[in-house]
């Protein structure tokens, strides 16, 4: 089986996934065509918007910072199928989001980006089952090690490695939700997770965090976020 990085192609996404949906949806097809992102700033290089702009998919996004979702607003202002909602997301109030914006709960595609507390709202997410998952993952704990911040609503990215989680962490956490780890773009950023069901159609392999894992080429060196400490778990 061949490796999703052998698809990577940049249109408006920061890396390359914007190639590595595109191959693996013609490869397992798609249901309701349907996407929900969170933590997407002003819009510009959210990993749906090549789906809503180029392939006319609906959604929801969530941006929680007052001007940047103006941004939002004006970036999808002529997509009506793409719903844009201002609300600062917490494990808490997360599930109530999504049935207060009506999102079903079986739907294609499931961005998560929120340089904090991303483990905590995915594992809150367990009653909604979307194909696949693509989560920020901490490259700068590379595998076996596992950490994941510990939990804080009012978390707020200060620049550094203290975000998150590893890719390892997020692996173990991907199993018990039912996904399969099938690899990460090549600057380190992002996981890819489909539903374990569909992995035959993906003919992507399942990773180990060590072989899907890709270094942090991003930050002031290109080896990633200045040091940073804070209370996390090794879960």
């Amino acid at each position: 089986m061949d490796s999703i990085n052998l698809y990577e192609k940049r249109v408006f996404s920061q890396n390359g996934e914007d190639g590595m949906i595109e191959e693996l949806f013609a490869r397992i097809g798609t249901t309701n065509r349907f996407f929900v992102e969170f933590g997407v700033e002003g819009g510009v290089e959210c990993l749906s918007r090549n789906l809503a702009y180029a392939h006319q998919w609906s959604g929801v996004l969530i941006e929680g910072h007052p001007l940047k979702y103006i941004y939002l607003q004006q970036t999808y202002a002529a997509l009506p199928q793409v719903a844009t909602h201002q609300a600062f997301i917490t494990r808490e109030n997360i599930a109530s989001l999504f049935a207060q914006f009506r999102v079903p709960t079986q739907f294609d595609l499931l961005s998560i980006d929120l340089d904090g507390i991303d483990y905590w709202v995915w594992q809150a997410l367990a009653a909604y089952k979307p194909r696949v998952v693509i989560i920020e993952y901490n490259a700068s704990f590379p595998p076996p090690q596992k950490m994941v911040v510990a939990y804080d609503p009012s978390f707020a990215w200060n620049g550094t490695t203290y975000f998150g989680a590893s890719l390892t962490s997020l692996a173990e956490l991907g199993k018990k939700l039912g996904y399969a780890l099938i690899g990460t773009d090549s600057r380190g950023v992002n996981a890819f997770f489909v539903r374990r069901e569909l992995l035959g159609l993906a003919r992507f392999a399942e990773r180990t965090p060590q072989e899907a894992y890709h270094p942090p080429s991003y930050g002031p060196d290109g080896g990633g976020h200045p040091r940073g400490n804070g209370p996390y778990l090794e879960i």
